[in-house]
């Protein structure tokens, strides 16, 4: 059963994006302001990096259950909108990527991901769906969610995205891919920025 839901979901991962091939143009552009915020970007950096050391206890996962256990609790934290995240679950050269980039590295995901947190405004992530699968491959995680926020300009644009994420796991139980898919285009995901 999982690993049909596997060959699905890879089938439709496919599909989407051929059919949503993201333009080189976009993925430049959103390097490029991702590279800018991180040059101009200090508020809220050692108040997170403080959040995110805070009373680490080691992690010890024996299962994939162990870490869809401790996945589950990095999404009750809102980790995409609050920058607080379980790192140690990742390997460090961990590949992520979603329709508008792609990079390796936790700590640069970290660091992405505090640079966006100062834009949300009410922001929100629910979990949807968790379920581990298994393919000829590899061993995942596949997890289905929502995210909505608002940003912090002045016209206060409504982002809204059905998304889900395969972590893929390495024979050690780290996530050494964090693949992102979203219900909408990386096109009509960055329209919504300019969306009055």
């Amino acid at each position: 059963m999982e690993l049909d839901a596997a060959r699905g979901q890879k089938r439709n991962e496919n599909k989407s994006q051929t059919r949503t091939k993201t333009p080189q143009i976009l993925k430049l552009a959103v390097s490029g302001v991702t590279e800018l915020l991180r040059v101009f970007s200090f508020s809220g950096k050692e108040r997170l990096e403080k959040v995110n050391n805070k009373d680490r206890d080691e992690i010890s996962v024996s299962g994939i259950d162990d870490l869809i256990m401790i996945l589950k609790s990095d999404y009750e934290k809102a980790y995409f909108v609050t920058g607080v995240f379980t790192s140690e679950i990742y390997d460090e050269d961990c590949i992520f990527e979603d329709p508008t980039i792609k990079f390796q590295g936790t700590k640069l995901y970290s660091r992405n991901l505090k640079l966006l947190v100062p834009f949300f405004d009410c922001p929100s992530i629910g979990l949807q769906n968790i379920e581990k699968g298994v393919n000829s491959e590899t061993d995942f995680v596949l997890a289905r969610w929502k995210l909505r926020t608002y940003l912090k300009l002045p016209w206060r644009p409504l982002i809204s995205i059905d998304g889900s994420t395969v972590y893929e796991l390495d024979n050690k139980l780290k996530i050494v891919r964090h693949a992102e898919s979203w219900n909408v285009s990386a096109l009509e995901a960055i329209g919504q920025i300019f969306t009055l």
